[in-house]
This record gives C-alpha cells, structure tokens and sequence, in this order.
C-alpha cells in the first residue's frame, strides 16, 4: 500500500513541478485531461488488484490504440479509459461507440497474436469524471465486462 501512494504522491509532484518550470503543453486541454483521467484510471485499477502490462497500446498495422492492458486475477483485461469534466453530453461510458469498438477488436486481436493465445480476456471501460477541470480527486467507475459487440 506505502510503495503506490508513494508512487502516486511522486508522480502529481512531478508534474506539479513541470507544469511551473517546464514551457507550456501545447496538447489541447481535452487530450491534457484524458491524459490525466488515463492516469488516474491506471493507479485506480492497480489499487483494486490489476496487474497492469501495458498503457497505449499500438500497432503499426493498425489504427487506434487501447488505452490500458492488465491482468485481472487470470483474466487479460483490454481497458478503454473515458474522461469527462462534464456530463452534459453524455456520459464517458456511453461515448464508446460503434466505430470506436471496432477499433478496440482489432486491436485486441492483435495484441492476442503476441501473447499466449488461450488466455481469458475481457474489454472493460473505466470512467472518469471530474466535476471541475481543477478537480483533484474524480469519480471513477469501472464497467467490467463490457460488449464489443458494434
């Protein structure tokens, strides 16, 4: 428990530091903010036991990425990070569409030709919400499970 939070509190201190000495992201604010909902999720999922293996995953051959890979006890989980600092549109859950899905299978019958092809796998979705841009903590809520059926 000590080692995460230590990895926690020494990664938002970095990046406090970088944010007042290093020059100016030039990200647009919503890529900074799913960036930083990603980062979140990440630590989210390993508090609640994943055993994470990789974050962006891409192919050459491929378009898209996914976003987080990790294990779920025996389970290879492939983990679509949504974040939202306002829930007017829709929520982040609800905005993996059909199209985005698509690209999500490919994806993952990619990675599967890499790894051992008989394990157990799953696509879950985690949302992230901020209620302000400035928020600190956010809600977040991870779907397991999710279909990937378009």
């Amino acid at each position: 428990m000590l080692p995460r939070l230590f990895t926690r509190y020494t990664i938002r201190a970095l990046d406090w530091l970088a944010l007042r000495t290093l020059p100016a992201d030039k990200l647009p604010e919503h890529q900074r903010t799913g960036r930083r909902g990603e980062e979140e999720a990440y630590f989210h999922l390993r508090k609640l036991g994943y055993i994470m293996v990789a974050r962006n995953f891409r192919s050459p051959k491929l378009r898209g990425e996914i976003d987080l890979i990790g294990w779920d006890a025996d389970v290879l989980c492939f983990i679509e990070v949504k974040t939202r600092t306002s829930l007017g549109v829709k929520p982040p859950e609800a905005a993996v569409d059909r199209h985005k899905r698509r690209e999500i299978v490919l994806m993952v019958r990619e990675y599967l030709r890499q790894v051992e092809p008989a394990c157990q796998w799953r696509f879950d979705i985690v949302s992230v919400y901020y209620e302000t841009p400035k928020a600190i903590q956010p809600k977040i809520e991870v779907f397991r499970d999710a279909s990937l059926s378009a």
